[in-house]
């Protein structure tokens, strides 16, 4: 497995759907992007930027529960891609040291992970199949993409989501 950063959430111009881009953290340091949702890049984003809500929004929820129930999210894994659909997995830990997993959808993982501050891995065979390398100063913040994703943000309405 190989450890992940979380670069940025954008809208793609092309297909209009927001994109999380991730990069591996050492070299090669590839890079891919998932197609996301935009509830899930809205709260991928306002974790990114530590945005606190009055109440907790449903990924907050999530670790909060966990908390609860004293599990700790020990690590997000990227499995697998199957034709253009990620999979990934919720790694955690009970009290007893007992490890479970749990299937989840990349974007809701992601979210997650960010919000408990726990690590998020790929697996090498997906890495290989849609990384690609970059070099280090690519991809350097874009106002123009940041304004096109608050905007989006800002105007979206429930009945998007039906």
């Amino acid at each position: 497995m190989k450890p992940l950063s979380v670069r940025g959430v954008r809208i793609d111009r092309m297909a209009g759907t927001p994109v999380v881009t991730l990069r591996e953290e050492d070299s090669p340091r590839r890079q891919f992007e998932i197609y996301i949702g935009a509830p899930e890049a809205a709260s991928i984003k306002s974790a990114l930027d530590d945005e606190k809500t009055p109440r907790p929004l449903t990924h907050e929820l999530i670790v909060n529960v966990l908390d609860e129930l004293s599990v700790t999210l020990v690590r997000v894994v990227l499995t697998r891609v199957s034709a253009g659909t990620y999979f990934a997995e919720l790694v955690m830990e009970g009290e007893n040291g007992d490890e479970s997993r749990v299937s989840s959808r990349p974007s809701d993982a992601i979210a997650i992970a960010l919000r408990a501050s726990c690590p998020i891995f790929a697996s090498e065979e997906l890495l290989d199949m849609v990384g690609e390398a970059v070099a280090e100063d690519e991809n350097p913040p874009n106002d123009e993409i940041i304004d096109e994703f608050r905007d989006f943000i800002e105007n979206i309405s429930p009945e998007d989501f039906q």
